[in-house]
């Protein structure tokens, strides 16, 4: 399935800034809801996250969402596939419904013309690691197979390995696990999806003077910069290290408005897609996060601010 030539246009923007959007009512609601934000990209998921779905989607409203996503010029479009989803499980039966599942998203993701699949690697529960990492290469290829040599390659479509906090048996809060599994499925042409909060929590330091540098400086080691291509942009309810995920308005929490803007503004990240996936507590919220990313960027989508405050 080879993707249609869109009509959007490379942007001049340094940065590229979006939210996850929800698709509930109509798919193409989520596109309109994140120009209405003033996103340059956006996020969704393409079906029920926390329900084992391997259903397709319909042809008519898949068509809608594309025609209607390119013509408010929204990219790249992220989906973030199922919770449940575990492809390293020890458990054969988890681990069929996953591969199944992650099938569903796979195709659900090309129906839609998607550019970025992010996944979370699975827990190694029950598994020493380096099965657990082995599971997730094989599972890949199985829900992958016919599709790597029809799809994948000719869609522009792209799997995203998202880094992890590390909570209870969860890979890929190491970097150097993220690496080996791009190496141990190549033919697929993984990438990654980097998580500020999971990377905090996992004990990245993001503060002080030098630690985003270092930072980056260990994820081009472990996966190399050029491989991410979307960075969730989070800020932690707890501090650095302490293997939970739990994500916060960004600003207010412990990685703080400085690490932000060093990030935002880093020169190895122009480029880069930033999605927002702050909590939604109070009405405006979503807004309220998007517009302090903006403000920390610093002059980059003044015009798509303006045109969101007069919405807002």
């Amino acid at each position: 399935m080879k993707r249609k030539e869109s009509n959007i246009a490379p942007s001049p923007a340094r940065v590229r800034i979006g939210i996850h959007t929800s698709i509930a009512g109509r798919l193409e609601l989520a596109a309109e809801r994140a120009q209405e934000l003033g996103c340059d990209a956006f996020q969704i998921f393409s079906s029920n996250p926390r329900i084992w779905d391997p259903s397709g989607i319909n042809a008519v409203e898949a068509e809608a969402f594309r025609r209607r996503r390119y013509t408010l010029g929204l990219a790249p479009l992220v989906i973030h596939d199922n919770y449940l989803i575990n492809l390293a499980s020890a458990r054969p039966v988890v681990r069929f419904r996953s591969i199944q599942a992650f099938r569903a998203e796979l195709e659900r993701a090309l129906a839609l013309e998607a550019d970025y699949l992010v996944m979370h690697p699975g827990s190694a529960v029950g598994l020493k690691r380096r099965q657990a990492l082995s599971n997730v290469a094989t599972g890949l290829r199985q829900a992958a197979r016919g599709l790597c040599l029809n799809g994948l390659p000719d869609s522009g479509l792209q799997i995203l390995l998202e880094n992890t906090s590390g909570q209870g048996s969860a890979l890929g809060a190491d970097l150097e696990e993220l690496g080996e599994l791009l190496q141990a499925v190549p033919e697929l042409n993984l990438g990654v999806c980097l998580d500020t909060a999971h990377l905090f929590a996992a004990g990245y330091e993001l503060r002080g003077p030098g630690s985003v540098d270092a930072t980056l400086a260990a994820v081009h080691a472990a996966v190399g910069l050029d491989r991410v291509k979307v960075i969730h942009t989070n800020d932690s309810k707890v501090a650095c290290g302490s293997r939970v995920d739990r994500h916060q308005h960004i600003g207010k929490g412990k990685i703080g408005l400085r690490a932000f803007r060093q990030l935002l503004r880093h020169p190895t990240l122009a480029g880069k897609t930033f999605i927002l996936e702050t909590p939604l507590e109070r009405k405006g919220d979503d807004r309220r996060n998007l517009r302090t990313v903006r403000r920390l960027v610093g002059g980059n989508g003044r015009a798509v601010r303006r045109k969101a405050k007069r919405r807002g």
